[in-house]
């Protein structure tokens, strides 16, 4: 009999729980169905922000006044010190333009969990609008920026030229400044994203030592540096010279960058162009001596002129030797000699003699009578120190192109020897006299023209860049 009654209790315990379990799934399929679907389940939280209960539209409010009121980021910094940004203090605002009405769906399809082990926390991207000024002004008057506790870190260095001393390495300091451009990045990347708390450390804002007085690089740097106190660089100009001594050059130095020397570029190229003024001679009046003995002073485009981007290029690197050295200077142009720019080997045209000499080693090789430019056309040929461009024959002279096509003259010549843009000695077939004065009345249109059977001769002697020098 207790054996039945024990059976018959259970059979009873076991329908009043399965009671009990069809009476709860009916309670939450019918709490399910009658929950507002249109609202976000409890404990949604939005970039941060909890919209809880709320539908998209009141949800979409509640997080852009959040931002524009309330956002603030957070700056951990060294030391457990923090300094912070207000989204009011740099005009922050946000709009959420889509992608809440997914957040919604997702929940609803899931079933619509919630409660304290169900994590409701979403990520939203939105639309961010500050003044972009108005945080860097921020930045710039954070503690860690601009605060008198901020320390300079700094690697080691060659300490600068004072007179008498020679160069020292200068030790490392580990301070706690930031390099501003990556605090910079990071800050607005953070703002962008609608984040609120950054650690400057774990983002790598802080100044690091790269170079310490260890460093055998930097050791020989400051050795060579005291080598350039003793050198000297020696500039050549034909008989003269130039000496620039060890003690200039190293008011240049501005210790070390990218692993060499840095000297001074401005003050390396003021001595080149200081040299330029006083050793170039293009485009400078010079005293020429002519066959007859008569001196003149003429100017021109031949000579000697330096190339002072590439000397000041090469001067540096010489420096940065530190080895002593003697050398010419690079040039743009060039005479055929340092001393009188012409050497004594070219062609003399006299314009008040009509006559043409060439000069071969001091000596007049051969000549001719001429004709030169118009006078009273005012073709007149100008004087000057140019050099022979380059020479050809068999060519056709052409003047200016006229409206109809046709040019002002075509004079075929045999040689043909430019020397100023388009003024040349060339052969003129087409005149029977040479010399005297036909050039102020019936001269050429600045071209200077030889007699035929004299110009072979000329054409064989003259080459490619010999100085021409014309002259009243």
């Amino acid at each position: 009999m207790r054996a039945i009654k024990r059976t018959r209790n259970l059979r009873t315990i076991g329908r009043g729980l399965l009671l009990a379990g069809v009476l709860t799934l009916a309670w939450s399929i019918t709490a399910l169905a009658e929950e507002d679907t249109s609202r976000f389940v409890s404990g949604t939280k939005i970039n941060g922000v909890t919209v809880s209960n709320l539908t998209v539209a009141e949800a979409k409010a509640q997080i852009e006044t959040y931002f524009s009121t309330e956002y603030q980021l957070t700056i951990e910094e060294r030391d457990q010190k923090t300094e912070t940004i207000s989204g009011p203090a740099i005009g922050y605002q946000v709009t959420v333009s889509d992608g809440l009405d997914q957040i919604l769906q997702s929940q609803n399809e899931a079933g619509r969990p919630s409660g304290p082990a169900i994590d409701n926390s979403n990520t939203l991207a939105m639309e961010v609008q500050y003044s972009q000024e108005a945080l860097k002004g921020r930045i710039q008057e954070l503690e860690c920026v601009s605060g008198d506790q901020v320390i300079q870190t700094c690697d080691a260095a060659v300490s600068p030229y004072v007179q008498g001393q020679p160069f020292v390495i200068i030790p490392e300091v580990q301070g706690n400044s930031v390099n501003l451009e990556k605090l910079t990045a990071v800050l607005e990347a953070a703002v962008n994203s609608g984040n609120t708390t950054v650690n400057l450390e774990e983002a790598g804002c802080y100044d690091t030592v790269t170079v310490t007085a260890e460093n055998e690089q930097l050791k020989a740097l400051c050795d060579t540096m005291n080598q350039c106190r003793e050198m000297t660089i020696t500039y050549q100009f034909g008989s003269q010279s130039q000496v620039l001594t060890g003690e200039t050059i190293c008011t240049w130095l501005q210790g070390t960058a990218d692993g060499q020397i840095d000297v001074n570029y401005d003050q390396a190229a003021a001595y080149v162009k200081s040299l330029a003024d006083q050793y170039d001679t293009v485009g400078k009046a010079r005293t020429f001596s002519t066959v007859s003995g008569k001196e003149v002073t003429l100017t021109g485009p031949y000579g000697w002129q330096m190339d002072q981007a590439g000397e000041t290029a090469a001067l540096i690197s010489m420096i940065r030797t530190g080895q002593s050295q003697v050398r010419e200077p690079l040039y743009a142009k060039s005479g055929a000699s340092r001393d009188n720019d012409w050497g004594n080997t070219y062609v003399e045209i006299d314009l008040t003699g009509q006559h043409v000499y060439m000069i071969k080693n001091g000596a007049v090789v051969w000549d001719a009578p001429c004709v030169t430019g118009n006078v009273s056309k005012n073709y007149t040929t100008p004087e000057g120190i140019y050099s022979l461009t380059y020479k050809e024959t068999d060519r056709i002279l052409r003047g200016a192109k006229k409206a109809d096509g046709t040019y002002e003259y075509e004079s075929h010549v045999d040689y043909w020897m430019p020397f100023n843009g388009g003024i040349g000695l060339h052969d003129a077939n087409w005149r029977g006299s040479f010399g005297g004065q036909i050039y102020k009345t019936n001269g050429s249109h600045g071209c200077i023209n030889l007699p035929p059977s004299k110009t072979k001769a000329l054409y064989d002697l003259v080459y490619k860049g010999i100085p021409v020098i014309c002259y009243n």
